[in-house]
């Protein structure tokens, strides 16, 4: 974990604060990613409202990155200026559109889930992998 808080050089600017975890790219992880998220955004006294859409987030991409990623996944925390950017990267290939042992019912849910509660998300190929970002408006 990585808790960088940093002042602005502005007086009476809000902190940026930045926070990071990587882990296999397993199921069994993800509630690891979500107690980390929780434990960070109260840390940052993000209101309870918030932090569980935030929580809710990224729980969806976790989950995303631990069934399609390979080998690990990483998720960045950024809150800055009451904006809390959610980063979710895994080392997986473009996500696959069909998966036929996943019941059809199941499968899709989560990412309409991340862009009800988030101001904006996006999804691209990295380098090593996939990255989804989602931005969601705080008001700690």
């Amino acid at each position: 974990m990585t808790d960088l808080p940093r002042t602005s050089p502005q007086p009476g600017r809000p902190r940026r604060h930045e926070a990071q975890l990587t882990l296999p790219a397993q199921e069994a992880h993800v509630g690891a990613v979500r107690h980390f998220t929780a434990d960070v955004l109260e840390a940052w006294q993000v209101p309870a409202s918030e932090r569980d859409s935030a929580i809710l987030i990224t729980d969806e991409l976790a989950a995303n990155a631990a069934l399609y990623g390979r080998e690990r996944m990483t998720l960045r925390l950024v809150l800055d200026d009451g904006t809390l950017h959610i980063v979710v990267a895994d080392s997986g290939r473009a996500v696959e559109r069909h998966r036929p042992d996943i019941p059809p019912d199941e499968h899709g849910r989560g990412t309409g889930i991340v862009q009800y509660l988030a101001q904006s998300t996006e999804a691209h190929q990295t380098g090593g992998g996939r990255e989804v970002r989602a931005r969601l408006r705080c008001s700690s």
